[in-house]
C-alpha cells in the first residue's frame, strides 16, 4: 500500500501551554497526526485573519509530546496561507460568540482556497450545541426554548422537575434545577434569559443523570463502541467532568445506538467529522460540535486509539 502524503496539520486552539494533557482530545489528535509523520503547525490565539480576499494565519511549527510540563515546542511565527493539503483543526471551546463566527467565516474562505476544515465551517455556525439537538426530536426529553419567562415557569409547573440553561454555555456553567413552586425560579429564569433579551433553555429532568451524563462521540457519523458516563458527586446534579463529575466508560446501549443512527447520518451530510452526544438515561440533551472531549479518558480505559480513526478520516477525505 502507498504511503499516505503528508498534510500540514493547522490547530486553531485555545492557548496550548494551559492545557492538561492527560484529558485534552486536541492533544490526542495531535499526538496521532504527528505519529502519522503529518506536520503540525499552531495558529496564535487570535491570529485568524484575511489579507486581500485570502484566509491566513500567524502560525508556527509545532512538536509535542506526551510529558506533562514540557508537552509542546513551537518554533518562530510566520505568515500562512491555507491552501490544498492542509488540513485545520478548529477547537477553540464555546462561548461561541461574534469572534467564533467570525473565525468560521475566515475557515470558510481557507476551505474555498482547497484547506479541510474539520468541523465544517458552516456546521459550525449552523448547530448551536443546545438547539441542534432539536433537530431530532424523536430522541430528546421534552424541552422548550423561549425568551418568555412566564412561559418556561408554566413549563416548569407542567413538567415538575426541569434543568434551565443558557444557549451558549460549557462545561455544566450557568445549569439550574429547579421545580415547581420553586421561590428561587423566577430570579433564575430572570437572570438566564437577562430580563427576556436572551433565550433560554429548559427541559425535563431526567432522575437518570445520577446514573451519569453519557458522553457518545461519533467519528465521521458513527459511534465509538464506548462512552463516558460522567457521574456526578456529592451534592452536585451535574455530571460534566468540569463540574467535578467522576468519567466511567462503558459500552453503548442498544438506546445509545438508535440515538447515534438517528443523528449520524445528518451530521456525516453536513461535514461534522468529530462530534459528541450527551446522553441521560434513553434521551439526547446536547450536540457538541465545537470542541468535544473525552478522547484521552476512553483511549485510557479502553485501549482505543480514537484520534486514529479520526485520521482515518480526515486523510481519506484530503487526498479525495
Amino acid at each position: 500500500m502507498p504511503a499516505i502524503p503528508r498534510l500540514d496539520v493547522v490547530v486553531v486552539m485555545d492557548p496550548i501551554d494551559t492545557i492538561k494533557i492527560s484529558k485534552d482530545s486536541t492533544f490526542a489528535m495531535l499526538l496521532e497526526a504527528q505519529r502519522r509523520g503529518h506536520r503540525l503547525h499552531y495558529v496564535k490565539p487570535g491570529g485568524l485573519y484575511v489579507r486581500d480576499g485570502q484566509a491566513m494565519a500567524t502560525a508556527a511549527a509545532l512538536q509535542v509530546r506526551d510529558v506533562a510540563g514540557d508537552h509542546y515546542t513551537v518554533g518562530a511565527w510566520s505568515n500562512w496561507v491555507f491552501a490544498r493539503g492542509h488540513v485545520v483543526l478548529i477547537r477553540t471551546d464555546p462561548p461561541v460568540d461574534a469572534n467564533y463566527l467570525h473565525d468560521t467565516q475566515i475557515l470558510g474562505l481557507a476551505q474555498q482556497q482547497g484547506a479541510l476544515v474539520v468541523n465544517d465551517p458552516q456546521g459550525l455556525r449552523d448547530f448551536n450545541e443546545k438547539l441542534a439537538a432539536l433537530l431530532f426530536p424523536q430522541c430528546c426529553p421534552p424541552t422548550l426554548v423561549s425568551r418568555d419567562s412566564k412561559t418556561l415557569k408554566a413549563f416548569a409547573s407542567e413538567q415538575g422537575e426541569v434543568v434551565l440553561k443558557p444557549l451558549d454555555g460549557m462545561g455544566g456553567r450557568s445549569i439550574f434545577r429547579s421545580h415547581a413552586g420553586d421561590p428561587n425560579l423566577n430570579v433564575i429564569l430572570e437572570t438566564l434569559t437577562d430580563g427576556g433579551r436572551h433565550l433560554a433553555m429548559a427541559q425535563r429532568y431526567l432522575p437518570e443523570i445520577v446514573h451519569g451524563d453519557k458522553r457518545i462521540l461519533l467519528v465521521d457519523g458513527r459511534p465509538v463502541d464506548y462512552c463516558l458516563a460522567r457521574i456526578p458527586q456529592g451534592d452536585e446534579f451535574r455530571g460534566n467532568l468540569a463540574a467535578g463529575g467522576r468519567g466511567e466508560g462503558r459500552p453503548l446501549s442498544e438506546r445509545d445506538h438508535w440515538i447515534a443512527a438517528q443523528v449520524g447520518p445528518e451530521l456525516r451530510r453536513r461535514g461534522m467529522l468529530f462530534v459528541g452526544l450527551d446522553v441521560i438515561g434513553d434521551a439526547l440533551t446536547e450536540i457538541n460540535v465545537t470542541s468535544p472531549t473525552c478522547i484521552r479518558e476512553l483511549d485510557a480505559q479502553f485501549g482505543l486509539n480514537i484520534a486514529g480513526l479520526l485520521f482515518d478520516c480526515i486523510e481519506a477525505r484530503a487526498h479525495s
